[in-house]
């Protein structure tokens, strides 16, 4: 894990000195490589059996839930050291888990994140763990978490964001969009337009959320008219300010479908802004590295928690 780390840090510094050229053709084999990662056969298989689950009954999601979460914690007791350990110092035995209720969760000791952080990449792996690989959390609520995923947990995560936040926002993987989150795609001392690069696998353009200024903002729109860009998704806060711009100097931008921000607190001057800008619906959501909860904002300005993904985390 330590010899990756090094690796992308060295990777970094060679992007930072590329022309802006060079590292959308870069940043376009990474888009690939991901798109191969989180698209690929479970995704669609999945991605039809969370739209299917759209028209489930309060009873029908009841019967799954309890269903799947005595299938995980039966694996959790099985194959995972801490959960056993943790478990059985709670009173609790396999058989118990084999007859578990959705209302006996309270009962269930909590997964500290310090714990996670101390555990993650050992006692809290699964024995039955498949192929993966462990990913950073960005640490914006204090130290960074490892987190392990394989191609299929990625797959499943990520069939689960399209159905509940992209579906639900009118949009698609499939359609072109902006993000503004919190990689730093150009190099201080490389400080000139354009302020965004492009992924031209996933039809993602990136826009820095650190040149976001009155003197830079034509370049901003620039992107988003040339890339086409059908919805803006990533901070709501960088989002914000972008929008603010184009909406005070009342510059053009083609009528988008949503803006879909996260991470960070909405208000209603914020949504106002957008549609200002815009002229579209924002949709909030939240999420973490952690997977354990999917919350996002449907057509009636309801937040939904994911029935698929909630309060349980086993890296497996």
């Amino acid at each position: 894990m330590e010899r990756n780390f090094k690796l992308m840090r060295f990777l970094s510094k060679i992007y930072s000195f590329l022309p802006y050229q060079i590292q959308n053709i870069g940043i376009s084999i990474y888009g690939y490589y991901w798109k191969n990662r989180r698209l690929g056969k479970e995704f669609k298989k999945e991605l039809l059996l969370f739209k299917k689950r759209e028209s489930f009954t309060f009873k029908e999601w009841e019967i799954y839930q309890e269903t799947e979460l005595r299938k995980l914690l039966i694996h959790a007791f099985k194959n995972v050291p801490f959960y056993k350990e943790k478990y059985a110092k709670a009173g609790f035995c396999l058989n118990d888990f084999k007859h578990f209720k959705l209302a006996d969760l309270h009962k269930l000791p909590f997964l500290e994140k310090e714990e996670l952080r101390k555990y993650g990449t050992t006692l809290l792996l699964s024995k039955k763990k498949e192929k993966g690989k462990f990913y950073y959390s960005s640490g914006s609520t204090g130290t960074p978490v490892s987190i392990y995923f394989s191609k299929k947990t990625h797959q499943k995560w990520f069939a689960a964001y399209e159905s509940r936040v992209l579906n639900w926002a009118g949009v698609s993987i499939k359609n072109a969009r902006g993000m503004i989150g919190g990689r730093k795609i150009i190099h201080k001392t490389n400080v000139k337009p354009p302020y965004y690069r492009f992924n031209q696998a996933e039809k993602q353009t990136y826009f820095s959320a650190y040149h976001i200024h009155e003197k830079s903002v034509k370049n901003y729109v620039e992107g988003i008219v040339n890339h086409k860009v059908e919805f803006m998704v990533g901070y709501a806060m960088s989002n914000y300010f972008l929008a603010k711009l184009i909406a005070d100097k009342k510059i053009k931008v083609p009528k988008l479908k949503a803006v879909i921000t996260s991470s960070e607190k909405l208000t209603k001057e914020m949504r106002t802004t957008f549609t200002k800008a815009y002229n579209c619906k924002t949709y909030d959501s939240y999420s973490g590295m952690e997977a354990c909860g999917l919350i996002s904002e449907n057509v009636f300005g309801d937040f939904l928690f994911s029935p698929r993904y909630r309060r349980f985390r086993i890296n497996k």
